[in-house]
């Protein structure tokens, strides 16, 4: 055995390509959920009859659901296994949907919003635990890249499709209609999906309740590269995730004067960026390692220079060249994201990966769910002054870079001494 070959690697090929696509298709219905409100927002506050900040508590309770739900749901992927959290997140993201579909009241929205995120918050986590399960660890930034692309791939059928059917045959329709997508993935799911292939199953680990959820917490959270994770998250996300999931639309008809169509089609722009950039990303970190903190730094700096060039240009709105540029570049975002866990995974072993990645996962949300509530306030204590609102992006990117320059070193030579370790394990195994 080589030096640089990996005991207990999964094989990878057409079987577990297979899986993971099962798998990924779960989180692909999750995202056209998580994200149809995007496209309904002014919609939204038609039907419910609700001001901006109101119309925010949508999508900050969903993400309040989903960034509260990440380190449990990393424990439970760890503990039951893949296929029975994806099924249950199948379950109750459907369920939210359909409560969305058929709500009277502003009460019944937000609850079947909150339902919505809890199946969501079970799917991404699960899909990272299974490609590491079924793929061999040099594809692990790929793979995982990859599945940011299914994601916003589901993000693009909400913005073109469901858009659509919303504004053709009717609320009620549209999401009830689209929530046959989640009943389709249940049952693939509980007839095709396996946790991990066979000659691979996992060290059976000692579980002794809360006891044992301190420990893998605390020793997840030890690793410097699990709080780089996290922080890269934090600091990349949710720029775009803001735009896509809720300001976007009403920030491009109300603030820059567009269309509702040429502003879905700069949404749309987001996320065909976001997919091209994805693959990119993915093969540079693949061959590259030492590129991920460049690459989501310049992320985050290329983000925040497009942003005050438009915020801050001169006249009513930005022109059209400016702004295609941002929604471009926005794209980055997403991709820029999924490089966190490129640095909390090889911190933790196998047994510590859901709980890390849950960990991870939390940054981003919480950045936007925060940016969201502060959009939505500023823009109803103000009179609607977008370039105001928006500015809180800043202050958020400023607050996530501090935190990467601060743990980068530290995170470097932990991850230094344990690929150390590992190749002196390695060259032990006997061949």
């Amino acid at each position: 055995m080589s030096a640089t070959a990996i005991p207990g690697d999964p094989p990878g090929g057409r079987r577990a390509l297979a899986v993971w696509g099962v798998g990924v298709s779960v989180y692909f219905v999750a995202v056209i959920f998580r994200t149809s409100l995007g496209v309904a927002g002014l919609d939204a506050a038609d039907r419910f009859h609700v001001n901006a900040s109101a119309l925010s508590t949508f999508s900050i309770l969903q993400l309040l659901v989903y960034a509260g739900m990440q380190i449990p749901v990393g424990l439970l992927v760890d503990r039951l296994g893949t296929k029975k959290v994806l099924a249950l997140g199948a379950v109750l993201f459907t369920a939210g949907q359909l409560g969305f579909a058929f709500s009277p009241t502003y009460g019944t929205a937000l609850a079947s919003r909150a339902l919505l995120g809890c199946g969501d918050a079970l799917t991404f986590i699960s899909v990272l635990r299974l490609g590491s399960r079924w793929f061999p660890v040099r594809r692990g930034p790929l793979v995982a890249q990859f599945a940011g692309l299914v994601g916003m791939a589901g993000n693009l059928v909400s913005t073109l499709v469901l858009a659509r059917l919303l504004h053709g045959i009717g609320w009620t329709a549209a999401f009830a209609g689209s929530a046959v997508a989640g009943a389709v993935v249940l049952v693939l799911v509980l007839l095709f999906l396996k946790d991990h292939p066979e000659g691979h199953e996992p060290e059976p680990l000692q579980h002794q309740g809360a006891a044992y959820v301190r420990r893998q917490i605390a020793a997840s959270w030890r690793e410097p590269g699990t709080r780089l994770g996290l922080w890269v998250h934090f600091t990349t996300q949710f720029p775009a995730m803001v735009f896509l999931l809720l300001w976007g639309l009403p920030f491009l008809v109300e603030a820059q004067g567009l269309s509702r169509a040429a502003a879905g089609e700069l949404l749309t722009l987001v996320v065909l960026s976001n997919m091209v950039v994805g693959l990119v990303y993915g093969q540079i970190v693949a061959r590259h390692h030492g590129a991920r903190l460049p690459l989501a730094l310049g992320t985050v700096g290329t983000t925040a220079t497009l942003w005050a060039a438009t915020l801050a240009y001169p006249g009513p709105h930005a022109p059209m060249w400016l702004l295609i540029v941002l929604c471009t570049v926005l794209g980055a975002c997403g991709p820029a994201s999924m490089i966190g866990f490129d640095f909390a995974r090889p911190a933790n072993p196998p047994e510590r990966q859901g709980t890390a990645s849950g960990i991870t996962n939390m940054g981003g949300f919480v950045a936007s769910m925060t940016t969201l509530f502060a959009i939505g306030v500023l823009l109803d204590a103000t009179g609607d002054d977008y370039s105001l609102a928006f500015s809180v992006v800043f202050v958020l990117q400023a607050v996530g870079v501090s935190q990467i320059l601060r743990l980068r070193r530290r995170a470097a030579r932990r991850e230094r001494e344990r690929l150390v370790a590992s190749r002196v394990e390695t060259v032990h195994v006997p061949v």
